[in-house]
C-alpha cells in the first residue's frame, strides 16, 4: 500500500492552493478531470477567450493577489469598474436599471416606484424582522413586498431552481447586497451602488492563469489526473481510487461534500443535500453588442437565462462575447439544443443580439453549480465536519464546505489550513 502524509483530493483553487501553501511536501493530489482547474477551467475558440462560467476575480486580502501575480509575470491583468444592470420587464420591454436592485427603485416606472417605496416603509416600520425564518422570509421582511416580488425573489428563484423558502435566510452571506431605507433614499440623488466586487480583475488569458501561478508552487510529479477517489476508510485511514490504495495522514477533500460522505459510509441525512444546476453556454458573434454593460440580471420568468456576462466588453474587443447562464434543478434532465434555440431567441427578444451571426459556441452543465444552504445543511456539514477532523479528513471550498464562497475564500482557507498542519 502506498503511503502518504497529506492527501489533496480535487485539482481546483482549493486543492491547489492546499498544495502550494504546505511546507510538508509529502503530498500527493488526486483530480478525476483530466486536467486541473475545476470550473476555472478557460476555452478558446475562434479568436474568443472563455471560462467554464463568469469567473471575475475580486481580492480582499492584498498579499494574495500579489502572491498570484508575481507567478504570471507575463500575463496582463485587466482592472475592471464593474457595470451591471437588471433587465426589468415592463410593457414596453426591459427598462434597464441599476443594480443592486433595491438602492435604485427609483429608476422604475412610477407606479412601480411608489409601491417599493411604499412596501418598504412599512415592512420596516412595522418591525417584520421575527418573520426570517428562511431566505424568502427575510426578503419580504426586510425590503416589503414589491421589491421582494419584483426582482429578488423571481431572479434567485431562477438562479436556485428552487423556492427561496428552501433555503436559510442568511444562504448568500456577505455576498447579498443588503441596503436600509436610508440607504435607498440616498441613493436617489447621490448614487453608490458599490458591491463586494464593484471592482474587479481579469487575467488576459482567462481564469486558468490563476490556476497555473497556483500550480507553479505544486510538484507536477505530485498531481495524480484522471484518477477518481472511490471510499475511504476512516478508521484505517485508507482511501481507495480507480487505480490503487493509499494511506495518509490528512486528507483535504474539495469534492462536494455530499459525495466525500458517501465515500466515507458515514451514516448521514441525505435530504439535508440539495444544490442546482447551471447550464452554461459561452457564445461569440460576428460583430459588436452593446458597450458599458458587464453583467445583467433577468428576473423576468419569460427570459430562460438568469444573468448574461460579456466578455467582449472586459477586453474591449470588437465581437461580442457572452456567457449565458440557466439554472435547473439538480435531478432535471438538460436538453441542450432546446436550451440554445431559446436562449438565442430570448437574446433577440431583449436586443442583446439583431442581426448578429453566432460563429463560436461553447457550452458545459456545471453539477452541482450554487449548494442550497439551509437549517438542515449547516447542522449536517458541521456535525460531519466533526467527524471527519477527527479522523484527519477536512472537507474545504464552496463545495467540499458547502457554502457560498469567493475564490479568493477558497485561497484563505486552503492557506489557513496549510498552516495549522504547519503548526501541529
Amino acid at each position: 500500500m502506498e503511503e502518504v502524509r497529506h492527501l489533496i483530493v480535487g485539482a481546483g483553487i482549493s486543492g491547489l492552493a492546499t498544495a502550494a501553501f504546505l511546507a510538508d511536501r509529502d503530498y500527493l493530489v488526486l483530480e478525476a478531470d483530466r486536467e486541473i482547474g475545476g470550473y476555472c477551467k478557460t476555452v478558446r475558440k475562434e479568436g474568443f477567450v472563455w471560462d467554464y462560467s463568469g469567473h471575475f476575480f475580486h481580492f480582499k486580502h492584498p498579499e494574495i493577489e500579489g502572491w498570484l501575480r508575481a507567478r504570471m509575470p507575463d500575463q496582463r491583468i485587466l482592472k475592471v469598474e464593474k457595470k451591471s444592470f437588471i433587465a426589468y420587464p415592463t410593457e414596453g420591454g426591459s427598462r434597464w436599471i441599476d443594480f443592486p436592485f433595491q438602492k435604485n427603485i427609483h429608476q422604475l416606472p412610477q407606479q412601480d416606484f411608489i409601491d417599493c417605496l411604499h412596501d418598504l416603509y412599512f415592512a420596516r416600520a412595522t418591525g417584520q424582522k421575527h418573520d426570517e425564518r428562511n431566505f424568502k422570509e427575510m426578503l419580504y421582511a426586510r425590503f416589503g413586498r414589491s421589491i421582494a416580488e419584483k426582482f429578488l425573489i423571481p431572479y434567485n428563484e431562477k438562479l436556485y431552481a428552487t423556492d427561496l423558502a428552501n433555503l436559510d435566510k442568511d444562504a448568500m452571506g456577505r455576498f447579498f447586497p443588503h441596503a436600509d431605507l436610508t440607504d435607498i433614499v440616498r441613493n436617489m440623488k447621490v448614487a453608490d451602488n458599490a458591491t463586494y466586487n464593484a471592482t474587479f480583475t481579469y487575467p488576459e488569458g482567462g481564469a486558468i492563469e490563476y490556476v497555473k501561478a497556483l500550480a507553479s508552487e505544486v510538484d507536477p510529479k505530485k498531481i495524480a489526473l484522471e484518477e477518481r477517489l472511490e471510499s475511504i476508510d476512516l478508521k484505517r485511514r485508507v482511501a481507495k481510487t480507480d487505480r490503487r490504495s493509499i494511506h495518509f495522514e490528512r486528507l483535504v477533500s474539495s469534492a462536494p461534500f455530499d459525495r466525500l460522505v458517501r465515500m466515507t459510509g458515514l451514516a448521514h441525512d441525505a435530504s439535508a443535500f440539495t444544490w442546482n444546476k447551471v447550464l452554461v453556454f459561452n457564445l461569440g458573434f460576428d460583430k459588436k453588442g452593446q458597450r458599458g454593460v458587464h453583467w445583467a440580471y433577468f428576473p423576468n420568468r419569460d427570459r430562460v437565462f438568469y444573468r448574461l456576462g460579456w466578455y467582449d466588453n472586459i477586453f474591449d474587443a470588437d465581437r461580442l462575447s457572452l456567457y449565458v447562464e440557466i439554472g435547473f434543478p439538480h435531478d432535471a434532465e438538460v436538453d441542450v439544443e432546446a436550451s440554445r434555440r431559446r436562449v438565442l431567441e430570448d437574446l433577440r427578444k431583449e436586443g442583446v443580439i439583431t442581426d448578429h451571426q453566432l460563429v463560436a459556441e461553447h457550452h458545459v452543465v456545471m453539477d452541482p453549480a450554487y449548494v442550497h444552504i439551509t437549517r438542515g445543511s449547516l447542522s449536517e456539514v458541521a456535525r460531519l465536519k466533526r467527524i471527519l477532523a477527527a479522523h484527519g479528513v477536512y472537507s474545504i471550498g464552496r463545495y467540499g464546505g458547502w457554502t457560498y464562497c469567493s475564490i479568493e475564500d477558497n485561497i484563505v482557507e486552503a492557506r489557513a489550513l496549510a498552516a495549522d498542519f504547519s503548526a501541529s
